[in-house]
């Protein structure tokens, strides 16, 4: 388990794999992101990107497979259209127990606006 991977809409995953992430699955309907994510689950990725919006869609299924598990580590991301309104306490505590640190709001941030950089 050493991959990382993202989910999302056309233009969320080529601005990510633009980035370096190798592996991108564009979903368009929740049955598509299901598929998607039980794909990267079996190819023991070890951290999936997934849209705020496409997590929310699928987060039944998202949190029967995983259950408390540390691994893989689920990150939601914003889309094209920005963030969700919610925030997802569950996920921050996940982030806190496996890095330690709450940088990662920083960190995918500043990702993004790099990513912004290389399209715009």
């Amino acid at each position: 388990m050493s991959e990382i991977a993202i989910i999302g809409d056309l233009d969320t995953v080529t601005g990510f794999k633009l980035g370096g992430v190798k592996k991108g699955k564009v979903v368009k309907t929740d049955e598509e992101a299901i598929t998607a994510f039980d794909s990267c689950i079996n190819e023991q990725v070890s951290i999936i990107l997934i849209t705020e919006k496409i997590a929310s869609n699928i987060r039944k299924h998202i949190n029967r497979t995983i259950g408390n598990e540390v691994l893989p580590m689920i990150i939601e991301i914003p889309d094209k259209s920005g963030s969700e309104a919610t925030e997802n306490e569950q996920m921050t505590d996940l982030i806190k127990r496996v890095i330690g640190v709450e940088m990662v709001k920083w960190l995918l941030k500043e990702i993004l606006l790099k990513l912004q950089g290389l399209l715009f």
